[in-house]
C-alpha cells in the first residue's frame, strides 16, 4: 500500500477518534480543532492534486524495479496537424508511445486514432470532455464521462481501452472507483514536461525532461493543446529528448510491454 494512503487512513481513523472523544468529554480548544481540520484538508487535497502519491488510485507512475528504458506518453490529442508530426518523429526513432486522447477530439478525428494504432502505438482514455473539475463531480457524471470516452475508442479501434490518465492528473475515491469498474488502469508519470503551457519553450522542455530520464521513467508530453490550436513545446523538444536518451544509453520502452511483464 502506498505510504500516502496509509497516512490518509491513519488520519481518518484519528479524526474519528477525536470526534468520538469530543462527543464524550467535550470538544478540544478551537485552535486545536482548526489545526486538525486544516491538516486533514491539506492531506486530502494533496491526494487529489498529486497523482504520484497514489493516495486514492493504484496509479502506474513509473516502471517496475527491473524496467529498462523510458516510456513516452502524450496527452490531449488527437490534433490533425500536430499528432502526425509526433508520429513521424517517433517513427524516425523506431519508438512506440502511448497517447491519452480526449474523447470528443477522438470522435471528431477517428482517422487519427486509427492511424496512431496502425503505426504501433497504444491509445488510452483521457476523459471525454477533459473536465478540469472532474474530481469535484458526482459518481454519475464521472461514470458517464469515462464510459462515453471508452465507447468512442471501442467504436474506432474495435478494442476496449485499458489505460486511463485522469484529466490534469487529479483523482479521488470516486474517479478511482469508476476507473476500476471500467477495468481501466490509471497511469500517471514520473517526469512532467510542462509543455502544455503555451509560453513554454522547447529548450526548457528538453532541459526539464533530461534531468528525469532514467530507466523506468514515464514522461508526460502533449501532442495537442488542451484548448486551441497552438503547438505544444514538447513536439519541438522531441529531437532534443531523443538526443538526451542516446547520451544516457537509454531506449524508448513501450508501456504495454511493462504492464504485460508484471
Amino acid at each position: 500500500m502506498p505510504p500516502a494512503r496509509i497516512v490518509f487512513f491513519a488520519a481518518t481513523i484519528g479524526g474519528i477518534g477525536v470526534t468520538a472523544r469530543a462527543i464524550m468529554t467535550g470538544p478540544p480548544p478551537l485552535s486545536v480543532s482548526v489545526a486538525l481540520a486544516s491538516g486533514y484538508m491539506a492531506l486530502l487535497l494533496a491526494g487529489v492534486f498529486v497523482l504520484r502519491l497514489r493516495m486514492f488510485a493504484d496509479a502506474i507512475i513509473r516502471g517496475p524495479r527491473d524496467a529498462r528504458g523510458v516510456v513516452l506518453t502524450f496527452d490531449d490529442g488527437p490534433d490533425p496537424e500536430h499528432t502526425r508530426e509526433v508520429l513521424d518523429l517517433l517513427d524516425g526513432h523506431a519508438a512506440k508511445a502511448t497517447f491519452f486522447v480526449i474523447g470528443h477530439k477522438a470522435e471528431k478525428h477517428p482517422e487519427l486514432v486509427s492511424e496512431i494504432v496502425r503505426r504501433g502505438h497504444e491509445v488510452g482514455v483521457h476523459g471525454f470532455s477533459h473536465d478540469r473539475f472532474l474530481s469535484l463531480r458526482g459518481t454519475k457524471h464521472v461514470r458517464d464521462d469515462l464510459n462515453k470516452a471508452v465507447r468512442v475508442l471501442e467504436n474506432i479501434t474495435g478494442k476496449t481501452p485499458a489505460l486511463f490518465r485522469p484529466p490534469i492528473g487529479h483523482t479521488n475515491p470516486t474517479i478511482a472507483r469508476v476507473a476500476d469498474e471500467l477495468d481501466l488502469t490509471v497511469v500517471g508519470w514520473s517526469v512532467g514536461a510542462r509543455d502544455g503551457i503555451a509560453r513554454t519553450k522547447p529548450e526548457d522542455v528538453v532541459s526539464r525532461v533530461g534531468r528525469g530520464l532514467r530507466d523506468g521513467a514515464i514522461v508526460l508530453l502533449h501532442d495537442a493543446a488542451e484548448r486551441g490550436t497552438h503547438k505544444p513545446a514538447g513536439i519541438g523538444a522531441l529531437p532534443g529528448i531523443f538526443e538526451k536518451l542516446a547520451a544516457k544509453n537509454l531506449v524508448v520502452a513501450h508501456l504495454p510491454d511493462w504492464l504485460r511483464d508484471n
